[in-house]
This record gives C-alpha cells, sequence and structure tokens, in this order.
C-alpha cells in the first residue's frame, strides 16, 4: 500500500500585483507519477519552483511535509540534499561542456579537492546505462540532440540520490521517438521506487504514464483524479482544467479561397556545412488568399528548414528556386526582404528565436515593423509604438495588466500572441507559422486557432507547420506532406486522415 510521500499544504505565492498561487493543496504518494494539468499560467511550475526552494521559505506561505518531515528550503541545494530534484523546460546544460562535465557539475567527484576524472567516468557510463544513454561521455552537449540532453538532465538527478523527481513539460520539444523513450524511462523508475511529479501540456501522455493527476485553475487545485481506476481520459482532463466542456477542440471555420497569393517553385536547398547535402530538394508550394495550409512531415523531413529558407533565406544555402508572389518574382534573399515583401515567419522556438525575453510587451510587439512608428528624425514615436502594442494586447487576449509587462514573465500561451502579435503588426500577406502551440494548453491552443481563422478570413494566406497530424486535420484546407526533403503529396481536407498523411510523411518521392 502506498504511503504519503510529499504534502504541499494551502501553499500561497504573490509576485507584485499578483496572486499565482492561492491555498493550493498536493499530495503525492510514494512510487506514482503524479502529474500537474492546469491551463498555462495556471501555477503549476510556480508550485514546483516552491517545492524545489527556487523560492525559499518566507516568501510564500504553507507547509512542505516530504518524507515524514516538515521542510523550509531556503534553495535548490537544500531541496537536492533532501531527495528532490527539478528539470526545468528550459535545460540547464552548458552547450560547450561536454556531457561528463555537465552531468556532475555543482556534484563534482572529487577527493581531497581534485576531481578524480576516472572516478567520474566510470560513474557516467553506470548512470548512461540506466537512461539509455549511448554517447562518447567527452561529446559536447552541443552536438547532442534534445531528447539526449534531457537523458543527461535526468542521469544528472540520479546521481544526486533522488527521491522525488520532478519534470517541467519534459516532451514539449522531443519528436515521438525521444518521447516514447523518455515516457518508458519513467515508468521503469517508477518501477525502481523513483516518484515523479511531471507537467505537460501532452494529455495523451499524461493518461497513460500517471497514476495519478491534480488540476490547478487560477492558482487554485482543483480536484485530484485518479487514473487507475480507469474513468479519466482527455475530455475529463479538460474539463477539469478550463472549467467546462471543450465540445469542439477546433473553432468552426468555413474559408473563402482566392487566388494563388505565392508559389515555391523547384526550391532546393543545401545544408549550411555541407553544400553536398539535401536539405530540400526540387519543392514546389502554392498558398492562396484566405486559405490555410499544413506542412506535415516527420521530425528530420527539412519542415523547419525549408520555411527559414523560405524567409530570408535565413537557413542554408539556396541552390534553386523562386519565389512568386501574385504572379511576380519575389527578391527575399534577406530577412528584411522577406518582411519587405509581405512575408512574416513565426519561428519554432519562441522563446531564443522569436523573442527578446529582456523586453516588455510594447518593445516585442513592435520590433519587426518599427519603420511604420518612426518620426519625423528617425527616432520611435512612442505614442504610436503604445497605441500599437495596447491594440495587440486588446485584440489577442494577451493576459496582462500592463504592456510594460516583461515577456519572459508571460505563460507559454501568452509569449506565443506575443510573437503573432509582432508579425501581424508588420501587416504581411503570408504568415509562415512554425510549430505555432507548442507547450501551451488546450484552452490557449483554441485561442491561437480562433487567431490563424481570422488571418485566414482577413485574405491572408496562412502555411502551418506542426507536428501534431490531429492540429493540422482540423484546422487546414490543405496538406502538403514531406519526406526526407521531398514534397510527396497535396491532400486536401476531405480527403485527409493521419493515415493518409503517414504514408506520404514516410514515402522517399512523390508518385
Amino acid at each position: 500500500m502506498n504511503t504519503t510521500m510529499l504534502s504541499m499544504r494551502s501553499i500561497t505565492k504573490e509576485f507584485p500585483g499578483v496572486k499565482a498561487l492561492s491555498d493550493v493543496n498536493l499530495e503525492v504518494q510514494r512510487g506514482e507519477i503524479h502529474s500537474i494539468c492546469g491551463e498555462n499560467g495556471a501555477g503549476k511550475s510556480t508550485l514546483m519552483k516552491v517545492l524545489s526552494g527556487v523560492y525559499p521559505h518566507g516568501t510564500y506561505t504553507g507547509e512542505i511535509h516530504f518524507d515524514g518531515r516538515l521542510c523550509e528550503f531556503k534553495g535548490i541545494r537544500e531541496s537536492e540534499a533532501a531527495g528532490i530534484v527539478i528539470i526545468h523546460q528550459e535545460l540547464a546544460l552548458v552547450p560547450e561542456l561536454s556531457i561528463l562535465e555537465n552531468l556532475f557539475l555543482g556534484n563534482e567527484q572529487a577527493s581531497a579537492g581534485r576531481i578524480d576524472w576516472l572516478v567520474a567516468r566510470q560513474r557516467a557510463l553506470e548512470l548512461f546505462a540506466r537512461v539509455g544513454l549511448h554517447e562518447d561521455p567527452d561529446t559536447q552537449i552541443k552536438n547532442i540532440g534534445i531528447g539526449k540532453q534531457q537523458l543527461v538532465e535526468i542521469a544528472k538527478a540520479l546521481a544526486k540520490d533522488v527521491k522525488l523527481l520532478i519534470l517541467d513539460e519534459p516532451t514539449s520539444a522531443l519528436n515521438d521517438t525521444d518521447s516514447r523513450h523518455l515516457l518508458d524511462l519513467l515508468l521503469g523508475l517508477k518501477a525502481k521506487g523513483i516518484t515523479s511529479i511531471m507537467i505537460s501540456h501532452k494529455l495523451a501522455e499524461i493518461e497513460e504514464v500517471s497514476d495519478s493527476i491534480t488540476i490547478i485553475r487560477d492558482g487554485r487545485t482543483i480536484e485530484t483524479l485518479d487514473v487507475r481506476r480507469g474513468e479519466v481520459n482527455e475530455d475529463r482532463i479538460i474539463r477539469g482544467m478550463v472549467g467546462r466542456d471543450l465540445d469542439h477542440r477546433f473553432p468552426p471555420h468555413e474559408s473563402t479561397v482566392g487566388d494563388v497569393l505565392l508559389e515555391i517553385r523547384d526550391w532546393t536547398v543545401a545544408h549550411p556545412q555541407d553544400a553536398s547535402r539535401l536539405i530540400v530538394k526540387g519543392a514546389n508550394l502554392t498558398v492562396r488568399r484566405g486559405e490555410i495550409v499544413g506542412l506535415a512531415g516527420l521530425m528530420g523531413a527539412g519542415r523547419t528548414e525549408l520555411a527559414r529558407s523560405v524567409f530570408g533565406e535565413s537557413y542554408g544555402h539556396k541552390l534553386s528556386g523562386e519565389l512568386v508572389k501574385e504572379g511576380t518574382t519575389l527578391q527575399a534573399n534577406t530577412v528584411r526582404r522577406a518582411i519587405d515583401g509581405g512575408l512574416a515567419y513565426v519561428t519554432e522556438d519562441r522563446k531564443s528565436l522569436g523573442l527578446n525575453l529582456l523586453d516588455s510587451i510594447r518593445v516585442s510587439i513592435t520590433a519587426a515593423g518599427l519603420k511604420s512608428i518612426r518620426g519625423r528624425a528617425g527616432a520611435v514615436d512612442e505614442r504610436q509604438e503604445v497605441l500599437a502594442a495596447e491594440r495587440y494586447r486588446k485584440s489577442m487576449n494577451i493576459k496582462t495588466p500592463s504592456i510594460e509587462t516583461g515577456v519572459a514573465k508571460l505563460s507559454g500561451g501568452n509569449q506565443q500572441k506575443v510573437v503573432l502579435g509582432k508579425w501581424m503588426f508588420t501587416e504581411p500577406d503570408v504568415l509562415i507559422l512554425d510549430e505555432p502551440t507548442r507547450g501551451i494548453d488546450v484552452g490557449a491552443k483554441y485561442e491561437i486557432y480562433e487567431i490563424i481563422n481570422r488571418l485566414a478570413d482577413s485574405g491572408r494566406g496562412v502555411l502551418v507547420i506542426s507536428s501534431e497530424l490531429p492540429e493540422l486535420l482540423g484546422l487546414c484546407d490543405r496538406i502538403y506532406t514531406l519526406s526526407a526533403g521531398v514534397i510527396t503529396a497535396d491532400v486536401p481536407r476531405e480527403q485527409a486522415n493521419q493515415e493518409v498523411l503517414m504514408r506520404y510523411m514516410t514515402q522517399r518521392k512523390a508518385d
């Protein structure tokens, strides 16, 4: 019979002007996988930062009981000493250091004040075996994929004799194969007695691996569900998260499709470091006014590379190809020219490529379209800047009291709205949206879908890249499939389903 390992009682945490957590309660049983669900901004990550000492005792009210004793952690080192280790969504690894160096950073295998690298290497290989990582310990972190970096983080936790492992959005940036491996690893750790708390927006994964689910809404505990009883499904979780049944995951929409707006003709792109390696091969694609077009492909198929190479040739070396906008060749070989030509690109990585996290909402919204708000002397007209930022804050329902709020303080869904607002401010004709709903909850996704529909209804063309096939099927009028850099099919909505798309996504050349 399980016993309670963790009890958080009446946790309240306030920031200036905001109550992030209000009387939250959480109980986690020993040896279980316990998931925490809620919309962006609900307080999930804040609660885990309280637990792990990121927000130290004294900055919140309430009690934490762990492993049978009252805990008042003053920092992360104290929580880790107790056996609690948190892996944040933004991985805390140093790209230029090796896997071995990262593994024991802050936890060095030292004797008499000197690191014993022989002991460290042996210990690293043991940890690699536990997490299923097959890499040379001397490999630099920057040279391994994000899935393997997640495994390094878990190995770091195991090196600290972890009792409770906290994972914040562990699979948000992983492909299906890496996600499956990580979930299997969590189940394996559970079998060895390690308790886990997982925060995730991927409800199917939560339903599959969790023993219990606690739902938080607006900084308050709503309920805890026992998955083992077999009565929990995605719709039940969503109802708890948003406070109502979500009858439709996608807003109803009827497109009014016009003439061809953008054509990509015979587009071929080579790898930036290896000109002999073709990443995109002879791609042909069209987007019409008022049309939402999807681009589907497995990880490594070349979706993002195609999008970035089209947007100002910001990826690779273009070997051939032509962009034609409304019948005229578009010279868009720089990002500035692409923007001036009416193109916009919302990157898949909003935090490092889409936003400057040091900026406010006001500065971020207008960053890509400063030409339109410059005064006579060339300086930014601050009044116009404020008016523009306020307009998009309201129209896109960015949940913040002020446009002076730093974007780093926003939830993922609201950050994504800021990125969309930034590009809408440039008044583009064609928007390329790369993973526009990655890492955001079902409620925020619905709002993003409504924004995309409005963009199409305004006569723009929209190209959506997504790893989630149901998203493309629910949103798009047509879907192109890409396999190993080759566009293999152009599938109308009425003929599309997951099986059809997957068949074309694994095909090596077009029929």
